[in-house]
């Protein structure tokens, strides 16, 4: 049941948004519930100030069954004599952590984190657009949906190509500055 939870939202971005939107209309669980905190604002969907905290927050939600099946098949492939020999060693959890769990998944967190550098100016337009309302727009726009309303609503294509041109060679230009700098201070890199 965990992993359901936890993976679905992944493969199903949408459903994040539609149960997101039931969560947070005027009478769902997390208006209610930051009612109970102090705040009578209403239905929190609708609310500026809090677009960006329940992006990320279903953004993370969103990605976590998906990253945690990464970092469990990383897991499974460190030595467990590994741990053994820290074991007769002495070593407790912590130090078990820090000396042979962190090492072994390094070069992983690394190409997880250049390849995350790489998409720093992209941020998934579907689910803000599918978010965001009139009241919201200002706090909610990004370079995608600005895009996205540019060419598709105003019929501007080419400054709508030209500024997807220019975030994307940001981007690359981030991934390989990225990718560089790994390559200096580890023996981890993308090429």
């Amino acid at each position: 049941m965990t992993q359901t939870i936890s993976y679905l939202p992944y493969f199903i971005s949408v459903v994040v948004v539609s149960i997101l939107q039931d969560f947070t209309k005027a009478n769902g669980i997390l208006t209610q519930l930051a009612a109970a905190f102090g705040d009578t604002g209403g239905a929190l969907i609708s609310r500026p100030e809090w677009f960006r905290t329940l992006y990320i927050g279903s953004n993370m939600w969103q990605h976590l069954g998906y990253n945690s099946i990464i970092f469990i098949s990383a897991l499974a492939a460190i030595d467990q004599e590994l741990y053994e020999a820290a074991v007769i060693d002495g070593a407790g959890r912590w130090k078990q952590t820090l000396y042979v769990t962190l090492p072994a998944l390094s070069s992983t967190i690394v190409v997880l984190l250049i390849l995350r550098l790489g998409q720093i100016m992209n941020v998934g337009y579907e689910k803000i657009i599918l978010m965001y309302s009139p009241a919201t727009l200002e706090t909610g726009d990004v370079i995608a949906s600005y895009v996205y309303r540019v060419g598709m609503i105003d019929a501007d294509y080419s400054y709508s190509t030209a500024i997807n041109l220019f975030n994307s060679a940001i981007n690359f230009i981030v991934l390989f500055a990225a990718n560089q700098f790994s390559r200096k201070i580890s023996e981890t890199s993308l090429w």
